[in-house]
């Protein structure tokens, strides 16, 4: 009965050819990439820039409507407040330029989406009125 060799023994004793050991480091490298593009949160180039773009255009959006609505509270107009949670929603963006709010110090053209956003944060903060059970 010959010896059994034991699974150590036999990967110890294992010389893959240069062919094999070649494939192998292919197939490891793409998995690696696989893996790391797929769950790694890996991006190329061109995806990071864009994600940056993305976030600064977002940042300049959230700055503008936050300074809309500083200006907004400084008039304390509350029949403009009244018109605009009376607006349509599609049209509250319009509403916030032609009112002026959205102009900021030396800045030209209106940062894209900062109307909206303004709109959206005021109307949010008007106070609904609540309804009393049974009355």
């Amino acid at each position: 009965m010959p010896a059994i060799e034991h699974f150590a023994a036999r990967a110890q004793s294992y010389r893959p050819s240069k062919t094999v050991f070649f494939w192998s480091c292919i197939g490891v490298a793409a998995a690696t990439m696989f893996v790391g593009f797929n769950w790694g949160g890996w991006v190329t180039g061109g995806t990071a820039t864009q994600m940056a773009a993305s976030a600064a255009d977002h940042a300049r959006a959230e700055l503008a409507a936050t300074i809309c609505v500083t200006q907004f509270d400084k008039a304390g107009d509350k029949v403009a407040l009244a018109s605009l949670a009376r607006t349509d929603s599609w049209k509250r963006g319009d509403f916030i330029e032609k009112g002026g709010w959205l102009t900021l110090p030396g800045i030209e053209k209106s940062v894209s989406g900062a109307a909206d956003l303004c709109a959206k944060r005021l109307t949010d903060a008007i106070p609904t009125p609540s309804v009393e059970p049974g009355g």
